[in-house]
């Protein structure tokens, strides 16, 4: 499985951005797909999951710091898991992965990160 993260950027405190992962292969075998980031100085942490496909089992979820601002959303036709960001903090900089797993918390495939900046 290959994974492709897209749609970071530069954007202003209290703005917006929606990052993308196309995923391509074996995606059938796939149980879940999250997002993670890694900060500048700090250890990766974990952002949301959603299950894949219609058997992906157990339910979307969040990180304290998510709830309420981001929204974790596929789409099986496209193979394309995205995370809509809104209300973004300055503190929300980081280099954000998505990751998929083929058993419940087993991220083994993992994407090459996209930088989101978020300015005071």
């Amino acid at each position: 499985v290959q994974l492709q993260a897209s749609g970071g950027g530069l954007v202003q405190a209290g703005g917006s951005l929606r990052l993308s992962c196309a995923a391509s292969g074996r995606t059938l075998a796939l149980y879940a797909m999250a997002w993670f980031r890694q900060a500048p100085g700090k250890e990766r942490e974990f952002v949301a999951r959603i299950p894949w496909k219609s058997w992906g089992g157990g339910t979307t979820e969040y990180a304290q710091s998510a709830k309420g601002r981001f929204a974790i959303s596929g789409d099986n036709a496209k193979n394309t898991m995205y995370l809509q960001m809104n209300s973004l903090e300055p503190q929300d900089t980081a280099i954000y992965y998505c990751a998929a797993a083929r058993t419940r918390g087993n991220y083994v495939y993992w994407g090459q990160g996209t930088l989101v900046t978020v300015s005071s």
